[in-house]
C-alpha cells in the first residue's frame, strides 16, 4: 500500500518570547511500494521535518501519517534512517555495527551473521566484517550505515543526504550504489539532498519544496535512474539533453524561491 502524508502541518512552539514557527502546511504526499522520492528545495524548507515526521520522531500538528494504512506513532522497525553522519558505534567492528539493530530486537548471533553476510555482500564490504570502523573512509562507513539499516528489513528508507559529506568522485560512485541497492531490493526511498543532479539522476519522483513555510509546489516523475539501470553509464544519463532541461527547469524554480525569501 505504501506511506502517506496527509495534510500534515508543523508549528514548532515558541519559547523565551519568540514566535511559533511553521516548518510544514499542510504536505499531501503518497509513496508507493518500490519509489524513490526524492525532496529538494533552499534551506529552510523543511526537507528534514518531513523526514522526521515519516521517521516518527516528530508528531505532526495537524494531519495524518500512515504507513500501510497505520498511523504512524513513533519510531518503528518498519522504517529505518540513514542520516549525513553515519552514527556508527564507533566501539563495534563492521560486523557489530551492521547486526546492532537485530541484536537488540533478540535474534540469535547465528541469524544475525546469517542476515548481515547478504548485505554485506551486496555492498561490497566482504572482507572487513571485523574492521574496526573508524579505519574506513567515508564511503565505507556509509555502505555500512546503508548495510545496518537494510539488516531491518525496513518498508521504507529514509536517507537524510546520507552522500552530502563525501568528495565528488565517491558521491558519484555511491550515487549509482544505492540506486543498484535499491533496484536489488525493491524497497521505498525517501531521499533528501541539497544537489539537483543528484536528485534528478536517482530519483523516481521529485518533490520540490518551498521556503518556510515547507510546501510541495513541484512534482516531477523521473526516467533517469530507470536509463542507469537499464545499462546507460551515469555520465551518459546526466549528459543527456532532456537531463539539463529538467535540471535547469528545477535550479530555476529553487532560485527564484531563495529570491522571494531574500
Amino acid at each position: 500500500m505504501g506511506l502517506e502524508v496527509k495534510m500534515a502541518s508543523v508549528i514548532y512552539p515558541g519559547d523565551n518570547g519568540r514566535e511559533a514557527v511553521q516548518a510544514l502546511h499542510e504536505i499531501d504526499l503518497r509513496i508507493n511500494t518500490g519509489d524513490f522520492v526524492v525532496a529538494l528545495g533552499a534551506s529552510g524548507c523543511g526537507k528534514s521535518t518531513l523526514l522526521n515526521l515519516i521517521a516518527g520522531f516528530l508528531s505532526p500538528t495537524t494531519g495524518q501519517i500512515l504507513l500501510d494504512g497505520t498511523d504512524v506513532e513513533g519510531p518503528g522497525a518498519d522504517r529505518a534512517v540513514v542520516f549525513q553522519k553515519h552514527a556508527l558505534l564507533p566501539w563495534l567492528d563492521v560486523m557489530g555495527n551492521i547486526t546492532f539493530g537485530l541484536r537488540l530486537r533478540g535474534i540469535a548471533a547465528d541469524e544475525r551473521a546469517e542476515i548481515a553476510s547478504e548485505y554485506i555482500g551486496l555492498l561490497g564490504l566482504s572482507g572487513f566484517e571485523t574492521s574496526p570502523v573508524y579505519m574506513l573512509s567515508g564511503g565505507m562507513q556509509q555502505r555500512v550505515g546503508i548495510a545496518r539499516a537494510l539488516t531491518c528489513d525496513p518498508k521504507i528508507l529514509l536517507m537524510d543526504e546520507p552522500l552530502g559529506a563525501l568528495d565528488a568522485l565517491t558521491r558519484e560512485k555511491a550515487q549509482e550504489l544505492i540506486l543498484n541497492i535499491w533496484h536489488e531490493t525493491h524497497k521505498s526511498i525517501f531521499f533528501i539532498t541539497h544537489s539537483v543532479e543528484e536528485a534528478l539522476f536517482m530519483g523516481t519522483q521529485l518533490i520540490v519544496m518551498s521556503p518556510r513555510p515547507g510546501r510541495i509546489t513541484h512534482s516531477f516523475q523521473l526516467p533517469f535512474s530507470q536509463r542507469f539501470l537499464a545499462g546507460a553509464s551515469a555520465r551518459q544519463v546526466k549528459a543527456s539533453q532532456d537531463f539539463i532541461d529538467v535540471r535547469e527547469e528545477v535550479l530555476e524554480i529553487i532560485f527564484s524561491d531563495e529570491e522571494q525569501v531574500a
